[in-house]
């Protein structure tokens, strides 16, 4: 028996070409483009003017709103479908036609759709509610709708960014934005002050968006340097359970930040320790430099 289940289509989920292009912007803004396609594309293509800008919005609010009983996010999701149906079909299908027709003459499209989004499954369950909703089979559907009710109904856990590149920027107050909104997905709060070492993790990081081996370049020559400056610190230490818990850091740093040889892919869990170890680093400079004032 033939499979009736219907496809995901990444190239045609308006949330995630969304997202996609905000990698690509914010590669292109710590590249220095000042005439970053992507950037024209989004203030074309994704304005409250269009129906793509529409159909966003309605993916937006199912990505991030949240409510605490499941009988409010039933009805929540269900008035987000309504929602959709009400827009303009055919222009719809024309703007996302003309959109995807102008991405693929831009970039290649393979290294475009490699980025990996957060939430992929609920991007994908909006699309399919969105595109088939009449047409998905009762087992697709009931899927489909229950992993929004259970992304409405859960408590946003993700490690977000807190800083950006700061000073690095582009002045235009609307790519500032979606920059940051891009940046804003994996680092905690409490990286609020970037070294430059952890800055120069965090452009590699955004320009594996374009460059997938940049990201397992970087770590992999810079993990080497960091054991052996936290090791140099050991010596300086007075607390024996400290010195314990450095030891335990640096023996641990090669199984926390594992990179798969096989893989292009760089584990986020592999980026954020690595952010940590700097940020342990950094304490001990900070510590080491204080120290030396103390006896100065």
């Amino acid at each position: 028996m033939q499979d009736s289940k219907i496809k995901h289509s990444k190239i045609r989920n308006t949330g995630l070409l969304f997202e996609f292009l905000l990698r690509q912007i914010t590669a292109d803004v710590l590249n220095k483009d000042d005439n970053s396609i992507a950037v024209k594309i989004v203030k074309e293509k994704f304005n409250e003017n269009t129906e793509l800008g529409k159909e966003l919005a309605l993916y937006n609010i199912l990505i991030h709103k949240k409510f605490s009983s499941d009988k409010k996010a039933d009805y929540f999701i269900t008035e987000a479908i309504n929602a959709r149906y009400k827009l303009n079909t055919s222009v719809l299908k024309r703007e996302k036609y003309n959109l995807i027709k102008q991405i693929k003459e831009n970039y290649n499209l393979v290294k475009f759709l490699s980025s990996k989004v957060p939430n992929y499954t609920v991007y994908a369950s909006i699309y399919k509610l969105f595109e088939y909703k009449n047409n998905l089979s009762p087992e697709e559907k009931t899927e489909s709708y229950f992993n929004l009710v259970e992304n409405i109904t859960t408590k946003d856990k993700n490690i977000r960014l807190s800083e950006t590149i700061a000073g690095q920027l582009s002045d235009d107050e609307d790519l500032r934005l979606i920059t940051y909104k891009t940046l804003l997905e994996k680092f905690n709060q409490k990286y609020s002050h970037l070294n430059s070492s952890q800055k120069n993790l965090l452009r590699a990081y955004i320009n594996n968006v374009s460059n997938t081996n940049s990201l397992k370049e970087y770590i992999n020559q810079h993990l080497p340097v960091i054991k052996k400056e936290i090791k140099s610190h050991i010596k300086n230490i007075d607390e024996k359970i400290v010195k314990i818990k450095l030891r335990e850091a640096i023996n641990s740093m090669n199984k926390f930040c594992k990179i798969d040889g096989r893989s292009k892919i760089v584990k986020d869990s592999v980026v954020i320790q690595t952010m940590r170890y700097m940020e342990l680093l950094k304490e001990l400079k900070k510590n080491a430099n204080k120290n030396k004032k103390t006896l100065q």
